[in-house]
């Protein structure tokens, strides 16, 4: 049951843990990748401070202060698309709040935690009387990196996938991960599985496997390529929220498609809208709109300083 396989690239990863037990205590690989990505993304920030004259102490400071707001806003906005999941007939308001908030079950959503750490940063660069866009062009890059690693946490989970596909990058995920093929059915369309993969179950070695697409994978390979659009970029930006700018363009642009594919969206209040793929959407036309306005006003800048 831990396999995962790759079958039409002829990868076969024999045994995929997604934890491990320390006397007592378990350890999640998700949250240890988690842990990881904070702190490479602490390492590149602090390189980005240093090499543009800020302090990268405060950086530090910064990030201590996004833990907590940054994991509360992605559960938070996972929570608010998905009341269903929380608000059952029966079930005492406790146990509700109780279910709402123990992330150890899953359910966290990115945008949730890059608005809640947007916010925060603001607060804190306004308390430190320091520019935030400035800093938020700083911190892009970081931010990104723990977003490329993040994505490998949903690949211990199995989770975050898309729909069936035979495609080249096609992943294959044991049936009895899940528990049993009957388990499958009877979440048919009700959530991560669909009809189709159960219809198209691929098996090897007299086991069965659903094939799907790494979304993880798509998702983590995209916002390489943005990462290093904007770290060979930053040189030349013309001013300060640009980087953050082409952040928000790149990154909503990725997740526009990216997110279409997959069967684990959160829809907008029960209606069939993907709100992350709306959000996204709505994240590129306000990116382009802003960088073409502050590009419009620094040409218009320019013509007046040539005129006198």
């Amino acid at each position: 049951m831990y396999e995962i396989r790759f079958p039409n690239l002829g990868i076969e990863l024999e045994k995929v843990i997604d934890g491990f037990m320390i006397g007592n205590f378990e350890l999640r690989l998700y949250g240890i990748i988690i842990a990881l990505g904070f702190i490479m993304a602490y390492v590149i920030v602090s390189k980005e401070a240093v090499r543009t004259k800020q302090d990268p102490e405060l950086y530090l400071d910064c990030m201590l202060w996004m833990v907590v707001p940054a994991i509360l806003g992605a559960r938070l906005y996972y929570v608010l698309f998905s009341l269903d999941e929380y608000i059952k007939e029966g079930q005492s308001l406790g146990d509700t709040l109780l279910s709402m908030i123990n992330i150890r079950n899953g359910g966290l959503a990115i945008y949730g935690g890059i608005i809640a750490g947007i916010i925060t940063l603001v607060i804190f660069a306004k308390k430190r009387n320091v520019s935030p866009l400035l800093m938020m062009d700083t911190a892009c890059m970081g931010l990104l990196i723990g977003q490329i690693m993040g994505r490998w946490g949903n690949f211990f989970n199995r989770e975050a996938f898309g729909g069936y596909t035979d495609s080249l990058f096609a992943m294959a995920i044991p049936v009895d991960w899940f528990g049993s093929k009957n388990y499958l059915l009877s979440t048919v369309n009700n959530g991560v599985i669909t009809q189709e993969m159960i219809d198209n179950v691929l098996i090897v070695g007299g086991k069965e496997f659903i094939q799907v697409h790494p979304t993880f994978l798509y998702e983590s390979l995209w916002n390489l390529g943005v990462l290093l659009v904007i770290f060979l970029y930053r040189r030349h930006k013309k001013f300060d929220g640009e980087l953050l700018a082409m952040y928000i363009w790149g990154y909503g642009l990725g997740r526009v498609w990216i997110e279409g594919l997959r069967t684990d969206s959160l829809m907008l209040f029960g209606m069939n809208f993907r709100v992350s793929q709306l959000l996204a959407a709505l994240c590129v036309v306000g990116a382009s709109i802003y960088i073409a306005y502050k590009r419009a006003k620094l040409s218009k800048v320019v013509v007046e300083e040539q005129k006198e």
